[in-house]
């Protein structure tokens, strides 16, 4: 097993939507494990580095050299609908903040008089905003329209961890690479100031790679030699 990184830096405040909210208090609250620590899933991370390379591959001519890297960025992320034998080479976890932060907190959440509750240590990583529709002609604020929503503060960073069976080859990692680059937005309200980071590739020895196979990317190998 090969274990790359990826890991993200918070440039804006960022909510991590899991779809629901809590009653009398936020209209969309954010992903949070157990101790109250946010997260990004990793099945929702994978689907934004595939669409960003997706997105990339579409501007490749002639059709013979975009076709090449289709097929790459499919062995690599796998095709919509897969079955078992197309799921992709790379299994993306879950974007989390640093195993050492979570590892000393839970030790002390758990322990028979701890000083600190989950709920605490989710309002200390996030904060709540709130905001309205204005109608375009008065200038009010549309009746109803208020909704209250949590937020990840930025500066935080999150990594995940990108497992394969074997180590990837050059053009996997070109592919990568670049869709690690192209990643600029995460989460609920890109569109609307949040969601902004910064996002760097990391080998099995931890080095940053993020750079290092970007010129690989849109062309055939043979053409590199």
């Amino acid at each position: 097993m090969t274990i790359y990184q990826l890991k993200i830096e918070l440039l804006s405040d960022s909510t991590f939507g899991r779809g629901d909210g809590i009653a009398g208090l936020i209209d969309q609250e954010v992903e949070h494990d157990s101790i109250g620590f946010p997260y990004l899933r990793g099945r929702t991370l994978k689907g934004l580095l595939s669409e960003e390379c997706d997105n990339l591959i579409a501007t490749i001519s002639p059709n013979e050299t975009r076709l090449y890297w289709e097929n790459i960025a499919c062995i690599l992320f796998g095709t919509p609908g897969s079955t078992l034998g197309t799921t992709g080479v790379m299994h993306v976890g879950d974007a989390c903040l640093p195993n050492d932060l979570r590892e000393a907190v839970a030790w002390q959440i758990k322990q028979p008089e701890p000083t600190l509750t989950p709920q605490q240590i989710l309002d200390s990583l996030t904060a709540i905003r709130r905001q309205t529709a204005i109608n375009a002609e008065s200038g009010i604020a549309e009746k109803g329209s208020l909704r209250s929503f949590r937020v990840v503060i930025r500066q935080l960073k999150f990594q995940a961890d990108l497992l394969f069976e074997t180590p990837p080859n050059d053009e996997m990692l070109s592919v990568l690479s670049v869709g690690t680059l192209a990643l600029r937005h995460i989460g609920s309200g890109r569109n609307r100031g949040r969601g902004y980071v910064r996002c760097t590739l990391h080998d099995n020895l931890g080095q940053e790679i993020t750079q290092r196979y970007v010129n690989f990317f849109g062309t055939i190998r043979g053409e590199n030699k």
